[in-house]
């Protein structure tokens, strides 16, 4: 029995090769060779023992071992990447503090008793001089409106007051003067830093409020569209409310007056977020893109070049039929497109800010990506002005509209932070 058994396996073994050789002729220049395997044996495992020699499989499994190893090594250094970025995030979070309706994990000022009007973002000496000036420069340039308001009126009480302002103006000035010298001369006084910057900061404050109510004075007597909008800093708690929402909308036309210096970027002069979406429709120049239309997180790449200190004219057209948007500076088009947010109507209920970019509903402020500048006669339309109507804004023609969705009056906005309003007429006092 155990002789018939083998015979049969030598059978099956010869009949095997028969068949691989009459099989050859299909594969070319492959060879296939008999291999005679015991029975008790598996014949995958002989086949691997015969194919393979001891040398060659050894360094194989130790190519496999190196190449775990890297791979291991590599996934490593990418979660120790990731737990450096997250610690980068959190202690970013922790140096900031949300205000009401302000909760973003951004730069953000903590709500104290007084106001820091030299931003949030941790500075450097050079910096925070840099700041101060900038600072400084906002105030002479606010005292000038209004010694100028003063001689029209011939207001004694006003030039007191600006005499008395202008005063401490001076001393700020040297105040900054003395602080330049000690980090000129490596002064110990310096380490004080800290309380002598909220001395300044008070002193600033108390200045941008008095400076303030003198300039409420010059209300009663201009029109209600004749004021502009001033962001003097590049804060995340300066900017300008809108007292009411939108409507739905199917198409629109924003037009506004702006002029900035401010680089890179001049930052985001408007932003309309609704309830689940921030980007509902902002406009935004930030770091050294372009500046951008967003329509419900959609984003369109303007034209636009207005920061060179002098005042421009902008309108962006826009209509849910395709997307199709056009961008306009000074009355004329400079760029259009379409697929832009293509039948999404711009939604209602939500909140328009001047001057801040919104992350949350009302707040979430950037200080990187705030306006800095001023701006006048912003305008909305639900509709897509013609040609010749944005010609007669951007010119000041007698036959320029008003928006009949949000019309530029100084009874609409409410401005927060230092942001301030005074007189300014369009194409009177322009450049």
């Amino acid at each position: 029995m155990e002789a018939g058994a083998r015979g049969m396996h030598w059978k099956l073994l010869i009949l095997s090769c028969l068949l691989a050789d009459g099989m050859s002729q299909d594969f070319g220049q492959t060879q296939f060779i008999c291999t005679s395997v015991p029975k008790d044996m598996d014949i995958c495992a002989a086949t691997l023992q015969n194919s393979v020699p001891g040398e060659d499989l050894k360094s194989t499994v130790m190519q496999l071992r190196e190449t775990v190893l890297q791979q291991k090594e590599t996934i490593m250094n990418q979660k120790e990447t990731i737990r450096e970025l997250t610690s980068k995030l959190t202690r970013c979070e922790s140096q900031s503090a949300s205000e009401p309706g302000d909760a973003r994990g951004g730069a953000r000022r903590k709500e104290t008793g007084s106001k820091n009007t030299m931003g949030d973002v941790s500075r450097g000496p050079t910096d925070t001089l840099a700041q101060l000036s900038r600072t400084l420069q906002s105030l002479k340039q606010r005292l000038e409106n209004l010694e100028q308001f003063s001689r029209t009126n011939n207001s004694v009480q006003a030039n007191s007051l600006k005499d008395l302002l202008q005063n401490k103006i001076d001393d700020l000035e040297k105040q900054v003067l003395s602080r330049v010298n000690g980090l000129e001369e490596g002064k110990p006084g310096l380490r004080n830093e800290s309380e002598q910057r909220g001395r300044v900061d008070s002193t600033l404050t108390s200045l941008h409020q008095r400076i303030t109510d003198l300039e409420k004075g010059q209300k009663e007597n201009r029109p209600l569209d004749k004021f502009q909008l001033t962001f003097p800093l590049r804060t995340n708690y300066m900017y300008a409310k809108v007292k009411k929402s939108l409507p739905e909308m199917y198409a629109f036309t924003v037009c506004m007056w702006l002029k900035s210096n401010a680089s890179p970027g001049v930052g985001t002069p408007f932003s309309y977020a609704v309830p689940g979406q921030a980007n509902e429709l902002v406009l935004i120049e930030w770091g050294n893109n372009p500046m951008e239309l967003l329509i419900n997180d959609k984003v369109a790449k303007l034209p636009f070049l207005i920061n060179d200190g002098k005042w421009h004219h902008i309108c962006i057209t826009w209509t849910t039929r395709d997307g199709v948007w056009e961008a306009y500076q000074d009355g004329v088009m400079r760029g259009n497109g379409d697929s832009l947010a293509p039948y999404h109507p711009i939604k209602p209920q939500g909140v328009l800010i001047l001057g801040q970019e919104q992350d949350t509903l009302g707040g979430g402020f950037d200080a990187t990506q705030a306006f800095v500048g001023d701006m006048a006669n912003f305008n909305i339309w639900d509709r897509k002005l013609s040609v010749g109507e944005i010609y007669n804004l951007a010119t000041c023609s007698s036959k320029a509209q008003v928006g009949n969705v949000f019309s530029w009056l100084e009874t609409s906005i409410e401005v927060y932070g230092g942001a301030s309003k005074w007189t300014f007429e369009a194409c009177r006092q322009l450049n």
